[in-house]
């Protein structure tokens, strides 16, 4: 007997943004594009998620000298199984960098930075850390998030 084919079509939609957190928070790699003139740039970085920020370490270079001029930034996140089943989350905010002296308030959050990155990479921050080298703690905030969802789904008889 035959196999019987169900005819497929794509769906794209916009997620909740209940789905959207639940991305942000379960992944710890994403990509964060920033601009200087006419150059834009895009980077993979590893990062934490908690209240509205994402926070996460890199190392002094290109980046971190165009972030001191254009602090405004897009991060995207993806979750790809296949070429129509993915989700992508894309935020756009602004970029921080902390410092570990200063004001009792810049201290609390540079602290705050290195125990949430500590979670991700064990020993972050401290002379048994694997990247010791990204010594850079920063955080983003969110002031603008999208999503948006592909999958396969079976077509109805008049859409087949």
């Amino acid at each position: 007997m035959p196999a019987i084919e169900t005819a497929l079509k794509v769906v794209f939609r916009d997620l909740l943004r209940a789905e959207i957190e639940e991305i942000i928070a379960r992944n710890h790699v994403g990509r964060v594009a920033f601009a200087f003139h006419d150059r834009v740039d895009i980077q993979p970085i590893h990062y934490v998620y908690e209240r509205g920020w994402l926070y996460g370490r890199t190392s002094e270079g290109e980046k971190m000298a165009t972030l001191q001029h254009n602090q405004w930034v897009a991060f995207e996140i993806d979750e790809i199984k296949d070429i129509f089943d993915w989700r992508s989350v894309v935020i756009h905010g602004s970029f921080w960098r902390l410092h570990p002296l200063g004001s009792p308030r810049a201290e609390e959050v540079w602290q705050k930075a290195a125990e949430l990155v500590s979670r991700i990479v064990p020993g972050a921050m401290t002379d048994k850390d694997p990247v010791g080298f990204r010594h850079v703690l920063f955080r983003i905030a969110i002031s603008d998030v999208r999503g948006r969802e592909a999958r396969l789904v079976p077509a109805r008889p008049s859409e087949a």
